[in-house]
C-alpha cells in the first residue's frame, strides 16, 4: 500500500504548467510540516513537495496561497532525471496528490488581512506527545 496523508502550510504560491504533448494541467507546490516530539522540545519541520495533475492542480492554483495550511492526500513517487550540467542521475520523491483539503482560512478569507497564515496555526496542536 502506498499512502500518504499530511498536513502542513505552503511553502510558496503553486505554479500551474501544462505538459508539452496534451497541454495536461499540472500544479507543483511544496508543504511545511511541523511535528513535535516532546513537549520540552521545539518543533521540528519536515518540507515536501507534490505534484497535482489535472483538475487537482487547477484547484491548488485557484485557491491555495504561500503560508495557508492545507491536507494532501495522495501517494509517494520517485522518479529519475539528468542532471543538465552535471549530466548525472538525480533521484526525486515527492507526493502524487489525489485529493487536497482546505484546513484553514481560505484564501480569500479578510480576517488575516493578507498576512501568510493565521498567527496561531499550528498543524499539530493537540497531538503532542507527552
Amino acid at each position: 500500500m502506498n499512502k500518504v496523508i499530511l498536513k502542513g502550510r505552503l511553502t510558496a504560491d503553486p505554479i500551474l504548467r501544462y505538459t508539452t504533448l496534451n497541454q495536461v494541467p499540472v500544479a507543483t507546490f511544496g508543504i511545511a510540516v511541523d511535528r513535535r516530539l516532546f513537549k520540552d522540545r521545539p518543533k521540528e519541520t519536515d518540507f515536501f513537495q507534490i505534484v497535482a495533475w489535472q483538475a487537482t492542480g487547477e484547484f491548488v492554483c485557484r485557491n491555495f496561497i504561500k503560508g495557508q495550511p492545507i491536507i494532501v492526500e495522495g501517494r509517494l513517487q520517485q522518479r529519475t532525471y539528468e542532471d543538465s550540467q552535471t549530466k548525472e542521475t538525480r533521484y526525486v520523491i515527492e507526493v502524487v496528490a489525489e485529493s487536497v483539503e482546505f484546513a484553514g482560512f481560505l484564501r480569500d478569507d479578510a480576517r488575516y488581512n493578507g498576512a501568510d497564515h493565521a498567527p496561531d496555526f499550528d498543524p499539530y496542536e493537540g497531538q503532542v506527545a507527552a
